[in-house]
């Protein structure tokens, strides 16, 4: 089904999966010019200039990006599955991890054109990068259990779709993807951390660009917190499926 799913969105389409590579790559150029030439905005990394701060900058869209395509499908998951709800005994469970595996999918294209972009500017991939499904898994476990309520709510609150559009961008600006955590005044560095991709964002860049190894305790907790959320966002789901034939 996440096969399908990946393959339908871009049938009929001349460029086909090319804009799995267009899309992400036309947004870095964008806010690259935008953040860099246009505000001037500086990493604190003395060499590569604007190259350096493109794959930097990219880290934190292909974290974001996964996180946002599940959470803004969510609402309409179900909705739009309307005939496995009243016709078929289907395991609409399975719907969010759809949509996860096919956001994992872009997320998987966009990393190897980091990596790509990575051995061309630095000339050195560093052997912490394979590290980084390690270094995903918590915002994996996080948006699965968001993607299962969210899910869940939205066939009952329609609402909740303008909702998650308005939250994600939020989410983007309220998270260090254009500019890091020290650029921020010390009274605010404790509540960006509020933010669920924060810590995987800083993570990410870590293993995938610096060669550092993650912080292992953060890592655990951040894990242990996804998996609670990945449990009550399931426990949630099957609790407001029973009226879902009634509302659809």
């Amino acid at each position: 089904m996440a096969k399908r799913d990946v393959s339908g969105r871009y049938r009929g389409s001349i460029a086909g999966f090319g804009w799995s590579f267009f899309t992400p790559l036309l947004m870095l150029a964008v806010y690259t010019f935008v953040f860099s030439v246009v505000f001037q905005a500086r990493w604190g990394v003395e060499t590569g200039g604007r190259e350096t701060f493109a794959i930097i900058l990219f880290v934190g869209i292909i974290v974001h990006g996964l996180f946002a395509e599940c959470v803004n499908r969510a609402p309409t998951l179900i909705l739009a599955h309307g005939n496995y709800v009243k016709r078929v005994v289907f395991p609409l469970e399975i719907l969010p991890l759809v949509a996860l595996v096919s956001a994992l999918f872009h997320t998987a294209v966009a990393l190897a054109v980091l990596l790509v972009a990575q051995l061309l500017i630095n000339g050195a991939i560093p052997w912490t990068a394979l590290l980084f499904p390690l270094v995903l898994a918590p915002l994996v476990l996080t948006t699965l259990g968001f993607t299962w309520l969210l899910a869940g709510f939205g066939v009952y609150v329609r609402d909740i779709g303008q909702v998650t559009a308005i939250l994600t961008m939020v989410m983007l600006f309220l998270a260090p993807v254009f500019y890091p955590v020290s650029a921020l005044p010390e009274q605010y560095q404790s509540w960006i951390y509020l933010n669920p991709l924060t810590f995987i964002i800083e993570q990410s860049r870590a293993v995938l660009l610096w060669g550092h190894q993650p912080e292992w305790v953060g890592l655990g907790k951040h894990l242990l917190m996804g998996a609670l959320i990945a449990w009550a966002g399931f426990w949630f789901f099957q609790k407001l499926r029973r009226g879902f034939a009634d509302v659809i």
